[in-house]
């Protein structure tokens, strides 16, 4: 007889996957969506050992119910799954436990890695362009020395920006012309009745208090200034500003400044 099926004869039922030994009782995809939950489970108890106290709050713990939301939400199409290859499971499951593990740390340490930004950023931005004031986590600002051997420092004067050098050998602090127009003064209208010795001769100054100067988040209100009559380079920032700081030291091409 003929080996070929005829028009009329029934084709054999094909064996369906997914019908026989344990995917039979149990849907793979559910089995793989239990082991996924049992890792991320077993990650977050190693972490909670790891770092104790991080997930007591409040802000913690809404935060990790969010990062599983999300990740359930995701993995769910893990349920419909009717056929299992060994090895692509288990990179799946080690890609989903690893982005789990990523979010929750990145939700329990936001602050850290928001502090930790802002100082990259704020260090390349010093290195670029010297005068930018990096805060510290301490607290602390950090000046980079610029091409001339001089600090430079980007301050805050009653709003306005102004560049000021930073000297030591000055007793106080002192405005430029320029700086002085910047926050509104007419230089016409003030009374230059303070005499310097400077190595170029004999200079004016016109005596100001300033309503805020800050460098970075170190600042004070109040500061007595002296606006300088003649045209400079830059404002200078001398020793009546630096002895308000806890202290202050040079070490290398920095100058940090402690509040």
């Amino acid at each position: 007889m003929s080996e070929n099926p005829g028009p009329w004869d029934r084709p054999p039922n094909p064996e369906r996957p997914g019908r026989s030994g344990i995917s039979a009782k149990f849907p793979v995809g559910v089995l793989l969506w239990l082991a996924l939950l049992f890792a991320v489970a077993l990650g977050l108890w190693l972490l909670a050992e790891q770092f104790p106290g991080r997930l007591s709050s409040g802000d913690g713990q809404i935060n990790l119910i969010r990062g599983l939301s999300i990740l359930a939400l995701l993995s769910s199409g893990l349920l419909f799954v009717r056929r299992i290859n060994v090895g692509e499971m288990i990179r799946n499951i080690a890609i989903w436990t690893g982005a789990a593990a990523v979010l929750i740390l990145v939700y329990t340490y936001r602050d850290e890695i928001s502090d930790i930004g802002q100082q990259v950023g704020g260090r390349v931005s010093a290195e670029l362009l010297p005068g930018q004031p990096v805060t510290t986590i301490g607290g602390s600002v950090t000046l980079i020395q610029g091409r001339g051997g001089h600090f430079i420092a980007h301050g805050r004067v009653n709003g306005a920006t102004i560049p000021f050098m930073i000297d030591t050998g000055a007793t106080g602090i002192v405005l430029s012309p320029a700086a002085a127009r910047a926050i509104g003064l007419d230089s016409e209208t003030l009374r230059y009745t303070q005499i310097f010795h400077t190595a170029n001769g004999i200079g004016y100054g016109a005596p100001y208090r300033l309503k805020h100067l800050s460098i970075g988040h170190i600042g004070f209100d109040d500061v007595a200034v002296s606006i300088n009559k003649a045209e400079m380079s830059t404002s200078l920032l001398g020793m009546s500003f630096l002895n308000r700081l806890s202290s202050f030291e040079i070490r290398g091409q920095k100058l940090i400044l402690r509040p």
